[in-house]
C-alpha cells in the first residue's frame, strides 16, 4: 500500500507503531535516532515519515528541516510526548504534514497516514495530468510557408546545441511552441522544461520565483524553497515575456548566465546550475534598451540565436493546414463528428486580418465548430468569425 519510515528513539513506540501500520498492509522501516532516519530517507523513498521530536544526536525539528532537501516529497508527520502548541505550530510552518501527540491515538494516527497517502496519490495524478498537458502542448509546428519553414530550419540547427535563443513575435504567434520544439529536439529533452511568464509574476516576487529563497528571507518565507533556475537544472528554462522583467531581476539573470551560479533570496551560498535558457518577448528589446527598460548586456547574452516568429498575416498560405489541424483537434475535444470547411470558407478565413495570430485563429475556429453545421461555409465565416481587428 505504501512505504513508511518510523523515526523514534523509544523502541516500544517504534515497535507498536510498526505493528499497527503493518497490520494495515503498509511496509514499515524503523530508525532509532534522527541521524539514522535521515540517512535511510536519503537512500530510500518513503510515502510517509513518522518522526519523533525529542531524540538524541539530532532532534526531530532538525531532521524535518533536512528532509526538505530530499529529491522526493514525503509527507512528514511529527510525533512527541513533550511538545506544546508552539512546537506543533513550528513543525507545521516548517513543512510537516501533521503533528500527533504521544501516546498517539490509534484512529487519529491511521486517519493521518491515510490522508498523507491520499495527498501523495493526488500529487502523482497531478504529475500524470501535467505530462498529458505537455503532450497536448508539444504538437508539431503546422505549416508549409517559406516563413515557417525558415523557423523550423533554425530550430533543427540549434536544438542539439546549448546556445541561448531569443524568440520574438507578436502575441499568440506560437513562441512557446517554438521553445518546446527546441527543448524536445535537444539532448536535454528527458529533463524538465520550466516555463516562467515574467509578465504574470509581480516584480516583488519574480526574484524568489526564479532563484528561490531561504527560510526567513521575508515574512511569508516559512521554509526554504528552490527557484526555477534550480528546478530546471539539467533541462531548459523558458523565460516568456522577458521584456517585462524588472531591472533588478535582469541583473541577477545576467549573473546566472555569466557564471552558471545563483544565490537564493536571503542566502549567501552560491549554487551551481546547468540550465539552457530560452527567452521570448513581443516587445522591441532594442527600443526598450534605448528607453532604459532593458539591459543591453543581458540582451546580448540572450540573443546568441534570434528567431523571429512570423505573424499569421505573414503566412496566410498555411491557413488551410491550420484549419484542418484545429478542426480535428477541437471536434475531438468537444466529442462531435469532425466538420469540414469548404473552399469558400477557407477563402474568407484567408481574407481576415489576424492581429491575434494563431491564438485568435484557434478561438475563431472553435466558435465556428460550435455554432455551424457539418460543413462550414463562406457565409458562416462572414457571420460568426468576427475577430477584434474587424469588429
Amino acid at each position: 500500500m505504501g512505504n513508511i519510515l518510523v523515526i523514534d528513539d523509544e523502541r516500544p513506540i517504534r515497535r507498536t507503531l510498526s505493528e499497527i501500520l503493518e497490520f494495515e498492509k503498509y511496509k514499515v522501516d524503523q530508525a532509532e535516532d534522527g541521524e539514522e532516519g535521515l540517512k535511510m530517507a536519503q537512500e530510500n523513498e518513503y510515502d510517509v515519515i513518522l518522526c519523533d521530536i525529542k531524540m538524541p544526536k539530532m532532534d526531530g525539528l532538525e531532521v524535518l528541516d533536512k528532509l526538505q532537501d530530499l529529491k522526493y516529497d514525503p509527507a512528514i508527520v511529527m510525533i512527541s510526548g513533550h511538545g506544546t502548541i508552539d512546537t506543533a505550530v513550528d513543525a507545521l510552518k516548517n513543512g510537516a504534514f501533521d503533528y500527533i501527540p504521544k501516546p498517539p491515538d490509534l484512529n487519529r494516527l491511521l486517519v493521518t497516514v491515510r490522508n498523507a497517502m491520499d495527498k501523495n496519490d493526488l500529487m502523482e495524478e497531478t504529475k500524470v495530468l501535467k505530462k498529458k498537458l505537455n503532450k497536448i502542448k508539444s504538437a508539431n509546428i503546422i505549416g508549409e510557408s517559406t516563413a515557417i519553414k525558415n523557423v523550423i530550419d533554425v530550430i533543427n540547427k540549434v536544438a542539439a546545441t546549448d546556445a541561448r535563443v531569443l524568440i520574438t513575435g507578436g502575441n499568440g504567434s506560437g513562441k512557446e511552441l517554438v521553445a518546446r520544439q527546441i527543448h524536445e529536439k535537444s539532448t536535454r529533452s528527458k529533463a524538465s522544461l520550466i516555463e516562467v511568464n515574467c509578465a504574470a509574476i509581480p516584480s516583488e516576487l519574480i526574484e524568489s520565483e526564479l532563484f528561490g529563497h531561504e527560510k526567513g528571507a521575508f515574512t511569508s518565507a516559512h521554509k526554504q524553497r528552490k527557484g526555477n533556475f534550480e528546478n530546471a537544472s539539467g533541462g531548459t528554462l523558458f523565460l516568456d515575456e522577458i521584456g517585462d522583467m524588472s531591472l533588478s531581476a535582469q541583473a541577477k539573470v545576467l549573473r546566472a548566465l555569466q557564471e552558471n551560479k545563483i544565490t537564493r533570496v536571503g542566502g549567501e551560498k552560491e549554487i551551481k546550475v546547468d540550465v539552457r535558457v530560452i527567452a521570448a518577448t513581443n516587445k522591441d528589446l532594442k527600443s526598450e534598451i534605448s528607453k532604459g527598460n532593458f539591459r543591453e548586456d543581458l540582451y546580448h547574452r540572450l540573443s546568441v540565436i534570434l528567431i523571429q516568429n512570423p505573424s499569421l498575416n505573414d503566412r496566410k498560405e498555411d491557413i488551410p493546414l491550420l484549419t484542418d489541424f484545429f478542426t480535428k483537434q477541437i471536434c475531438e475535444e468537444h466529442g462531435v463528428a469532425i466538420k469540414t470547411v469548404n473552399k469558400g470558407g477557407l477563402n474568407e478565413l484567408q481574407k481576415i486580418n489576424w492581429t491575434g495570430n494563431i491564438r485568435e485563429f484557434r478561438n475563431v475556429m472553435e466558435r465556428l465548430i460550435i455554432l455551424c453545421g457539418s460543413e462550414i461555409t463562406a457565409t458562416d465565416v462572414i457571420t460568426f468569425a468576427q475577430p477584434l481587428s474587424q469588429s
